[in-house]
């Protein structure tokens, strides 16, 4: 008898047209069968936010493409129970910009992920950190999460886990980054204000974050991707 093949739910924060998500379509097509459910727009920062008390459109898109109107863990909520059943594995991203650290805390690429985790689906969370003033090459964050993918499918995180992976920012004549498996950095994200007629800006800077040494911020700053464990629940 055959057998089934993976199931990959493909969705973001970035919304469906971004060119994160088409990377990691083109990463993860030979690696099982892929069903895109994405938000119709960015939602970028929005968390584990879901909708419950009003209606989502959904839009079909064809050949296995879905858009909603929705956060990324209504995508995934959407996809498990209605859309695409016998969900194996949740991708999202690849986002534009890092979820490092803290960041997965507020991330909707990561909460998609958590969303997936919480019915007993496994799940990857992919971002690119995004060097000041630099533009992503997505063709080459599209062949770094080959491997990746193929590496992170074959190690189940197991109940109440995921992975959280971070690509670097190198320059365009740098060697391919090494994967480094590594732990989230605990500290907080700089508390930088500007308040003018009683309305307050975040002007923290992201690239000067504190760094603890080995940590997930350590290593894809130090233009390294870094792949981390992140537990959601302890299994019994």
């Amino acid at each position: 008898m055959n057998r089934r093949e993976t199931t990959l739910l493909l969705t973001n924060d970035d919304g469906y047209e971004a060119p994160g998500i088409e990377a990691l379509r083109l990463a993860a097509e030979n690696l099982g069968r892929c069903r895109m459910v994405a938000p119709t727009g960015p939602v970028s920062g929005c968390g584990h936010r879901v909708t419950t008390g009003a209606s989502i459109a959904i839009l079909d898109l064809g050949d296995d493409r879905v858009a909603i109107d929705g956060t990324p863990a209504d995508c995934v909520r959407l996809a498990i129970d209605h859309l695409t059943p016998g969900v194996d594995w949740v991708l999202s991203g690849i986002n534009a910009g890092g979820n490092l650290g803290a960041d997965v805390h507020h991330s909707g690429t990561v909460a998609a992920v958590r969303e997936g985790v919480l019915h007993g689906v496994p799940g990857i969370a992919l971002s690119h950190y995004i060097g000041a003033g630099r533009v992503i090459d997505w063709p080459r964050a599209s062949r770094w999460a080959v491997e990746v993918l193929r590496r992170l499918l074959a190690m189940p995180p197991g109940p109440g886990a995921f992975w959280n992976v971070n690509f670097p920012h190198p320059g365009p004549e740098a060697p391919d980054p090494s994967i480094v498996f590594c732990s989230l950095d605990p500290s907080p994200l700089p508390l930088t204000y500007r308040v003018e007629q009683g309305r307050a800006t975040y002007s923290g800077n992201y690239h000067a974050r504190s760094r603890r040494p080995k940590s997930d911020v350590d290593v894809c700053f130090g233009g390294q991707i870094a792949v981390s464990l992140v537990r959601v629940f302890d299994a019994d």
